[in-house]
């Protein structure tokens, strides 16, 4: 029998709504809730409405993991549509508990229906266009009639070796989820300090302080120089502002010699977490 793959997927990708739907992926939204109204990111809210807001929230946004009950029944409506496999990249098993909802929602799909439709569950372990960017490949392989197991290796080394390279320009976000320490963070408020953030394979730690907007870029280089696996795609993130991710995009075109693939925006479910104004870039690092 012929495969039928369909890409699943959960809005932490960042994927743009244009692009879901050209190549046919799935996404399923996180709930976020602000000032006590729940919401459905990319269903209730554009970004740009999400970044107003946060600004004129009284409390800081919150999201929501996926429950393996909304994943078993996309599981089953996707069954009922005819596909014969399933690919769903997950946003970080460390920062949600989707990954684990959704390995649990096969289960209970296997339990009723066997491997008429087999569910392949992939940790993208991180956020935004870090698996935005490959799940999009993914879509594109999966309309050429690419055999799966191809895909599913392109995915497991992709996330192997992905990073995020990120700077947020309001650090409150950074501090109250954790991506900072409180004292690291107050302490770069007080000081005029902005952290460079790197998330690879699951884990964030603090690679570099920077004073001043003017410095970011040049630290930014430096940073990703020392990881980045010459002649690889890389791609820009940008949240509320393009100034600092324009000027990414232009330097590191410069210094590398070619353009990013594209340029993703963050969505509420990143906002909620390193603040809406940030600049970033994900790049292939070493094999972990």
């Amino acid at each position: 029998m012929m495969q039928k793959i369909k890409i699943l997927t959960d809005s932490t990708c960042d994927i743009s709504a244009e692009d879901e739907k050209k190549l046919g992926i799935r996404i399923m939204c996180f709930p976020v809730t602000v000032d006590g109204i729940g919401y459905r990111e990319r269903i209730d809210f554009t970004n740009e409405e999400f970044y107003q807001m946060m600004d004129n929230a009284k409390e800081m946004p919150t999201t929501s993991q996926l429950t393996a009950m909304e994943i078993l029944d996309i599981y089953k409506e996707l069954f009922e549509e005819g596909w014969t496999d399933v690919i769903y990249v997950t946003i970080s098993s460390t920062g949600s508990g989707t990954y684990h909802n959704a390995v649990r929602a096969k289960e209970e799909f296997v339990k009723k229906h066997g491997e008429k439709m087999r569910i392949h569950v992939v940790d993208s372990k991180n956020y935004t266009g870090v698996y935005g960017y490959p799940v999009m490949q993914a879509a594109l392989k999966a309309q050429k009639c690419t055999n799966i197991d191809d895909i599913l290796d392109y995915l497991n080394e992709w996330f192997n070796c992905a990073e995020v390279h990120f700077v947020p320009l309001t650090l409150k976000y950074c501090k109250r989820s954790g991506r900072l320490s409180s004292a690291a963070a107050f302490a770069g408020e007080l000081l005029g300090l902005r952290p460079i953030i790197k998330i690879a394979g699951g884990v964030s730690e603090v690679t570099g302080k920077i004073r001043g907007e003017k410095n970011i870029i040049s630290k930014m280089l430096s940073e990703v120089e020392k990881s980045m696996t010459p002649q690889t795609p890389y791609v820009i993130i940008k949240g509320s502002s393009d100034v600092l991710p324009k000027a990414l995009e232009k330097e590191m075109t410069k210094k590398f010699g070619y353009p990013p693939e594209c340029t993703i925006q963050i969505g509420a479910a990143v906002a909620c977490n390193a603040g809406h104004n940030v600049v970033g870039v994900v790049i292939r690092g070493p094999q972990r």
